[in-house]
């Protein structure tokens, strides 16, 4: 068994890292989109949400950009930990969007934009507020941490919490205000050209199916409930607080809190450092022996020796 390790393995193999992860952003953005548009796709071709999906997505990016690009101009260590901050960033924002479009689709459809806009807000503002406000001191209070590392992750993923809620709070309610007067035109969500609620006598199916929306709940005044909506309204919400999904819930809740007690007793502190490389460094295997053979003796002894020393040959041992 045999492994090596220099003085630049560690720097070398953690810069391969942080390279190696850059093509799963481009990957968990476009995974990002899809799930958004799947889910904000309406059959009404007025009432689609599918570029407000587009949008909110991308104002996520426009965050981690802007602070990332803030803290670097000011000089800010990046190190390989930072790395991961962009896909916390993206759950948050999808999110964000989510609970926005959400009550936007609650407000009465016959009421002006900016009425609209304001209910929304009035709605999910505070939801959207209190979630950014924990999240920011959480990592602004981690910043205390004594590692470098965790000091630039927390400090970079604050930063871009703090962005990702201005810009949904301003870009995305602006996105929100110009798709609500596109509807209020009653305009297709692809061409923005305006069409009938109700399909013309003796059209074509297609035209019917393409060509046609902007229907509503007349009794509400809302939008029509998407398939997904009515399902967990109907049947999820009930089977929830069923006696027998509470007494399944209680005592899988109860076996939750046993393993998370067994985990806070067994933790052990410290950081792995191979786990920050690729899978197929080198360096594993150095890590490994080191653990596996040498974790008993403590602090490892390193000797210099200036003159030049014949060691590749036998007799010099």
């Amino acid at each position: 068994m045999i492994s090596y390790y220099t003085t630049k393995s560690r720097q070398e193999e953690f810069e391969k890292t942080s390279k190696s992860v850059i093509q799963f952003f481009a990957i968990a953005y476009v995974i990002a989109i899809s799930f958004s548009i799947v889910s904000c796709f309406r059959f009404d071709n007025v009432r689609n949400k599918v570029w407000m999906a587009c949008l909110g997505v991308f104002s996520t990016g426009l965050a981690v950009l802007s602070s990332f690009g803030l803290l670097l101009a000011m000089g800010v260590p990046f190190v390989i930990t930072v790395g991961t901050s962009p896909f916390l960033i993206l759950g948050i924002g999808v999110d964000d969007m989510f609970i926005m479009i959400s009550s936007w689709q609650q407000t009465n459809v016959k009421d002006s934009v900016p009425d609209r806009l304001s209910n929304t807000f009035e709605a999910s503002a505070i939801s959207i507020t209190i979630t950014t406000l924990t999240d920011v001191l959480a990592f602004f209070l981690s910043y205390s941490n004594p590692f470098r590392s965790v000091q630039s992750f927390c400090l970079y993923t604050g930063t871009a919490v703090m962005f990702c809620y201005i810009y949904n709070i301003t870009f995305f309610g602006a996105c929100l205000a110009l798709n609500g007067q596109r509807e209020e035109s009653n305009r297709h969500w692809f061409t923005c050209m305006k069409v009938p609620e109700q399909p013309a006598q003796g059209g074509s199916r297609a035209s019917g199916v393409c060509c046609v929306g902007g229907t509503y709940d007349h009794v509400t005044g809302t939008e029509v409930e998407p398939p997904i909506q009515k399902f967990l309204r109907r049947y999820y919400g009930p089977c929830l607080v069923s006696t027998w999904m509470r007494v399944f819930v209680c005592v899988l809740y109860a076996v939750y809190l046993a393993v998370g007690i067994y985990g806070c007793v067994n933790i052990k502190e410290g950081i792995d450092l191979g786990n920050l490389a690729n899978d197929d460094s080198y360096i594993q295997k150095y890590y490994e022996y080191k653990k596996k053979y040498f974790s008993e003796y403590g602090a490892m002894v390193m000797l210099a020796v200036q003159d030049t020393y014949p060691y590749w040959e036998e007799e010099a041992s």
